[in-house]
């Protein structure tokens, strides 16, 4: 007979077995799982594109050596002979810079190439550089690597050369050819720009895109792939590195066609957009895109301009430094990188959100859950993030940072989107103290306001509004910024 203490244990173990199997369920069923996404998304090329913020372009070829920016495709290649040519030298100037992706002209307009192509003898074959056996495309690529730097080329459809151009069939497996030497020979390519640069007196020619593009990615699979009209990147619409103050990554892609799409539509995309497809702020640092012995870089107050107004509104930018005769990026270049890149890192490297409390309307799963206010002051700015419940107000969500000791003083206010699960600020604002400062629409992977009435001082409190979302907004990161370069007017914003 079994003992009456034995039968109670196994009856109370019996029971607390139960109970845990009740409250484990329970307990799983508190966590509360991210938001839906918000199609379209970005693919993970071009989230690591975005990420890069700032990238650079290499103008090189044989209008470095005539002063010219079109060539007329009946250059002699002896002319091209940079003697102190050092690809090294190009990307330790982008790795000064803070550029992790540079972009050569393998060939532009001229038909020039700067690689000892097959299907072409006006290349670098025919110079006297390196004896006509020279490769400035691979040493460009072996610099790179050897740093960490990604490449991208340009090959330009537009061959002012080639005989076969205007001959649809005969110049698209000529173009086709080139391009699967650059792909299949030099490694990985990150960015492959196309444009739709043409003379008004070039003979009529079909591009034959969509073989293009399929060849890109049967060869490089990881690649973005740049144009008015994407597939991977898309055009700003204009050559002044400025998006516009709206800036969607989504656009219609059916209603862009390379070499003719709406300025004003790339310029600004849309938010009914049915494709992922980010803006390229592409300007140069000189009036031209090529070296130009008169020329000179622009100033430090132009560039961050333009920084404020490319990275600033959701976009990449793309800045053209034109390597000289000589194959070297002028001192002056050089130097003028060094300060934009100090700049850039004066301003943001201190955030003074750091230092404040933070609280928001509400929070997605409460208190317990991964998405409270907390997030946007982490180093993730893709992946964590604060969004506020889906019962608020949607006319009222807001997130607010208090000092919680010294008052505050900046004068420019970072805000950033989680746009792995899609852009979805329409409108938001910002108030310091109660008072509004700023307003804005979208956000994207970046916005940056630069106050327009100057420094803020003896702030206790600045408040963000979202009163304007494609569903509940996602925002992965906030701070707040002293620009010492920045003072309109010698005002100050109280």
């Amino acid at each position: 007979m079994a003992k009456p203490h034995s039968s109670l244990s196994c009856l109370i173990i019996s029971f607390l077995i139960t109970l845990l199997q009740l409250i484990i369920p329970s307990q799983e069923a508190k966590i509360t799982p991210p938001p839906l996404p918000i199609l379209p998304l970005p693919n993970y090329a071009q989230l690591k594109w975005q990420q890069r913020e700032l990238i650079m372009f290499l103008h090189f070829g044989v209008n470095t050596f005539t002063d010219s920016e079109w060539g007329t495709g009946h250059e002699n290649p002896a002319i091209f002979n940079p003697i102190r040519l050092d690809a090294n030298q190009w990307v330790d100037t982008a790795v000064q810079a803070g550029v992790s992706l540079v972009i050569l002209t393998a060939k532009h307009h001229d038909g020039f190439c700067l690689w000892p192509s097959k299907y072409t003898d006006h290349s670098v074959t025919r110079s006297p550089w390196k004896n006509g056996q020279g490769d400035v495309v691979q040493e460009f690529v072996n610099a790179a690597k050897a740093r960490g730097v990604d490449v991208g080329l340009y090959l330009s459809p537009w061959d002012r050369h080639d005989r076969t151009y205007g001959l649809n069939k005969e110049y698209n497996e000529h173009y086709l050819a080139q391009l699967q030497e650059l792909l299949n020979k030099y490694g990985d390519v990150k960015e492959i720009w196309f444009d739709g640069a043409k003379g008004s007196n070039a003979p009529n020619m079909t591009y034959y895109f969509d073989d293009w593009f399929a060849m890109v990615k049967e060869y490089q699979s990881t690649i973005n792939i740049f144009s008015d009209a994407g597939p991977g990147v898309r055009w700003v619409g204009n050559e002044k590195g400025f998006a516009g103050s709206t800036s969607w990554s989504t656009i219609n892609r059916t209603l862009l066609s390379i070499g003719n799409s709406n300025a004003d539509y790339l310029n600004s995309g849309d938010p009914k957009g049915t494709d992922w497809l980010p803006p390229e702020c592409d300007v140069s640092i000189r009036t031209g895109w090529f070296w130009h012995k008169s020329q000179a870089p622009k100033g430090l107050s132009d560039l961050l301009e333009i920084y404020y107004k490319s990275v600033g509104r959701n976009c990449v930018l793309l800045l053209n430094v034109p390597p000289n005769t000589q194959g070297l990026i002028s001192d002056s270049d050089v130097q003028r990188l060094k300060e934009f890149r100090s700049a850039i890192d004066t301003i943001f490297s201190t955030n003074l959100a750091n230092k404040c409390s933070i609280k928001a309307s509400s929070q997605r799963g409460g208190k317990n859950g991964d998405f409270g206010p907390e997030n946007v002051l982490d180093n993730d700015h893709l992946w964590t993030y604060w969004t506020p419940s889906d019962e608020d107000n949607k006319d009222d969500y807001w997130i607010e940072l208090r000092t919680k000791s010294m008052p505050l003083r900046f004068n420019v206010v970072r805000i950033q989107e989680a746009i792995g699960l899609g852009q979805r600020v329409k409108r938001h604002e910002i108030c310091v103290d109660g008072k509004k400062i700023a307003n804005g629409t979208t956000i994207g992977y970046k916005k940056l306001h630069r106050l327009e009435k100057g420094m803020v001082n003896n702030a206790y409190s600045v408040m963000i509004k979202i009163i304007g979302s494609r569903g509940t907004p996602l925002i992965s990161s906030v701070g707040l910024h002293f620009d010492p370069f920045w003072n309109p007017n010698g005002q100050v914003a109280t």
